[in-house]
Order: C-alpha cells, then sequence, then structure tokens
C-alpha cells in the first residue's frame, strides 16, 4: 500500500503491518502507523462512555467550599456562567467552546464513525466526520481540563480555613478524562482511514498527489477537487499557510509579555488582597511544599509557551531563508507543539474552574485576571499556528530526492 507523509510529503509503500510494530517515515522521521496497544473497539467503547458522562460532569457540582460557614458549590456551566455575568467574557466563551462544546462535537463524532466501522457500514460522509474529528482533536480538552482542576484542587486545599470536598461531578470527570485519554491512546488514524476507504498504489518513479488529511495517493490532475476518501480539498501544498503561521505566531510573540506579567488571578479573602502571575503562583506552589505541581506548573505555563513560539519561529524562517538543514528536527518540533501544546491551557483553565468556586460574598473571592484571558488566546494561537503551518513546504528546500517515490 501506499500513502503519502503528511509532513514531508514523500510517497511511502509499505506492507500491512503486523501487532506491535510501528512504520516511521525514512525521510522526516514521523511516526506514521503503529499497531502497538491500539484498539477501535476500545477506542469506541471510551468514546460511548465519555459521551454519556459529559452530560452530568457539566451540570454536576465538580467540588464544594466551605469557608469559616460558607458553602460554594459550582458545576462546570454554573462556572463559565458566573465568568460571563462577571463580564470575564472572551475566558468564559473559550472555555464553553473548548472544554463543553468541542469534547462533545469530537466524541459524538467519533462514536458515529467507529460505530459504523464496527457494524460495516461505511455511509457517503464517514471520510468527512472523521476529517473533523481529526481536525477537532488538539482544540477538544477536556482532559486538559482534568489536569487543570487537579492543579486547582491542591491550591484550594493551600488556602487557611477553607475546606474542599469533591463532589459527584469531580468524580464523574475523573473518569471521563481519563476515558478520554485512554481513547486518544487507542486510536490509529491510519486503521481508521483504510477501513473508510483501502489506500490507492502508486508507480515508482511517478509523480503522484498525496491527500494532507488521509494521506490518500491520487494521479495530479486531482489537485483542486476533493480527496474520494475524506472530502478535503487537494492541493499539492496549503494555500498562503506560511505567512499565516507567521502572522498568528508573531500575535502569540506579542502576547506572551502580558500573560506572564498580568496578574492570572486575584484573592480577596477576610480583606486581603493578592493578586498571582505565573511566576507567583509556581513560587506559591514552591513554599506550600507542592514541588511537583510547580515544576509541572512552570514548565507548562513559563516554558512550554516560549519554546512553542520558538520552534514555530523557527520553521517559518526556514521557509523564508530556504534553509534545508535539520529540516527532520524541526518536523519533529512542530508535530509535537501541534500534539501536546494544549496541554499549556492548564493554567488559565484551573482559574476558570476556581475563580467562580470560590465566592463567597462578604467573606471574599477569587477573580480571574487579564493574564489568564491573554494567556489562553497566546497557547491557542500557537497551536493554531502549529496546526496550519505546511511542514512540506520546508522540505522543497531539501536536495534529497526519494528513492521510493517521488511526491508533487
Amino acid at each position: 500500500m501506499a500513502i503519502a507523509c503528511p509532513d514531508c510529503g514523500a510517497l511511502l509503500s509499505f506492507p500491512p503491518l503486523p501487532r506491535r510494530s510501528t512504520a516511521i517515515c525514512l525521510r522526516c522521521r514521523t511516526r506514521i502507523e503503529s499497531t502497538s496497544g491500539r484498539s477501535l473497539n476500545v477506542a469506541l467503547a471510551c468514546s460511548i462512555a465519555v459521551l454519556l458522562l459529559l452530560l452530568p460532569v457539566d451540570t454536576l457540582p465538580l467540588l464544594r467550599a466551605e469557608f469559616l460557614g460558607q458553602s460554594s458549590a459550582r458545576s462546570l456551566a454554573e462556572g463559565v456562567g458566573h465568568l460571563w455575568a462577571h463580564d470575564w467574557i472572551t475566558l468564559a466563551a473559550l472555555s464553553t467552546i473548548f472544554v463543553i462544546v468541542l469534547p462533545a462535537v469530537r466524541t459524538a463524532l467519533l462514536v458515529a464513525v467507529l460505530g459504523m466501522l464496527r457494524l460495516r457500514q461505511r455511509p457517503p460522509w464517514l471520510g468527512c466526520a472523521f476529517r473533523w474529528a481529526v481536525w477537532l482533536g488538539p482544540w477538544a480538552m477536556l482532559d486538559v481540563f482534568l489536569l487543570a482542576v487537579a492543579v486547582g484542587y491542591y491550591y484550594l486545599t493551600e488556602i487557611e480555613h477553607l475546606t474542599v470536598r469533591i463532589e459527584l461531578g469531580g468524580i464523574l470527570l475523573l473518569v471521563a478524562g481519563l476515558l478520554t485519554m485512554l481513547a486518544r491512546a487507542a486510536l490509529e488514524e491510519r486503521t481508521v482511514w483504510r477501513a473508510i476507504g483501502a489506500e490507492s498504489p502508486a508507480v515508482a518513479g511517478e509523480h503522484a498527489l498525496g491527500c494532507g488529511t488521509c494521506g490518500l495517493v491520487q494521479p495530479p490532475p486531482r489537485a483542486g477537487g476533493r480527496c474520494p476518501r475524506c472530502g478535503a480539498r487537494n492541493r499539492p501544498r496549503r494555500l498562503d499557510a506560511t505567512p499565516r503561521t507567521a502572522a498568528l505566531v508573531s500575535a502569540a510573540f506579542v502576547l506572551l509579555f502580558p500573560a506572564n506579567f498580568f496578574p492570572m488571578n486575584s484573592s480577596n479573602l477576610l480583606g486581603v488582597h493578592r493578586e498571582y502571575t505565573n511566576f507567583g503562583y509556581v513560587q506559591q506552589l514552591w513554599h506550600h511544599g507542592l514541588w511537583p505541581l510547580g515544576v509541572i506548573t512552570f514548565w507548562t505555563s513559563i516554558i512550554t509557551p516560549a519554546l512553542m513560539i520558538s520552534c514555530v519561529g523557527w520553521c517559518v524562517l526556514s521557509v523564508e531563508r530556504r534553509s534545508a538543514r535539520r529540516l527532520a528536527l524541526k518536523t519533529q518540533l512542530l508535530r509535537m507543539v501541534a500534539e501536546t501544546g494544549r496541554w499549556s491551557e492548564t493554567g488559565p483553565l484551573s482559574i476558570m474552574f476556581f475563580a467562580p468556586l470560590i465566592d463567597f460574598g462578604r467573606l471574599g473571592a477569587e477573580n480571574a485576571g487579564w493574564g489568564a484571558t491573554a494567556f489562553i488566546v497566546m497557547t491557542l494561537l500557537v497551536i493554531a499556528a502549529a496546526v496550519t503551518f505546511d511542514s512540506r513546504v520546508m522540505w522543497d528546500a531539501s536536495p534529497r530526492t526519494e528513492a521510493i517515490e517521488r511526491s508533487s
């Protein structure tokens, strides 16, 4: 079977993989397919369970906080409403989209696609539905929100006179988040694409067009049309991908400074007012002996965003300079940003969680800060830059020719 590498454009031919095997592109070192620990049945079962849990997770209280006789408990939906009512509209809207709406949409699409394949049905919409499920993968952040709740929980346990208790919604969130991670780990995209539609053969030495979404090899005259398997537009390269990525990463770089130096949240309990930046939050965790969480927060909130911006910016400069050096490393860094950058949203999502919960009227409350809004927008811009960038443009500068087959 022949497929097009989504990262460097090389056409690859290899037989069906046996169990516990991995196929890697010899040109850019991208993992093309793996059969180790993958199971479509497990992915389907986990996705169904998550879909059933989403409604109670969104509507049941996650935690209950008690402070000097006052009690507060909020669900995820109520927390978003609280932020909206207090004029944190951007933070509330983004939280709703990426924690409530997109996880439900992506999970429903996965259930529909994997369910049809399990029933051996292949309706015409199957490829398009799975294409959207794959595209929404980095943006559906229920598992990221689970980590954010864990960080927020440990933060709240260190506030004096405050007692925190996990409610039913919190337990269901833990189950749904873990099942989401398991579904991601068990799902092998290449296996699903092959089940939707068989791979096309390619003739050695001839030019061919590879779909940038599903990897289906097609003849060059199909350029500009729709891929018969996933429905994506067939283009040798994405239009204006590099200028778009440059604009996104530049905007993210501008927001890097307010995201780290503006307060992420402020606390006003018993008349004592405090503001916390990312650096201050790490210092507080370290001061209370929670150094593992401090290290995680420092890495995800401060180091990772700067590294992600640097990596994507390096790739853009590589295209502008027509550089053919370290293309495999640049490609791997770009893929790492696209796949793991979402975990940097832990900080602002934890604030979105605990700020509405700590509201005890005259006794005090927690409020979100402008740093949280700047941070969540900055991270989303970096992820969008990595996702929209066409790494195949970098490889156009490579003088190497592929011995297997040539890609247009």
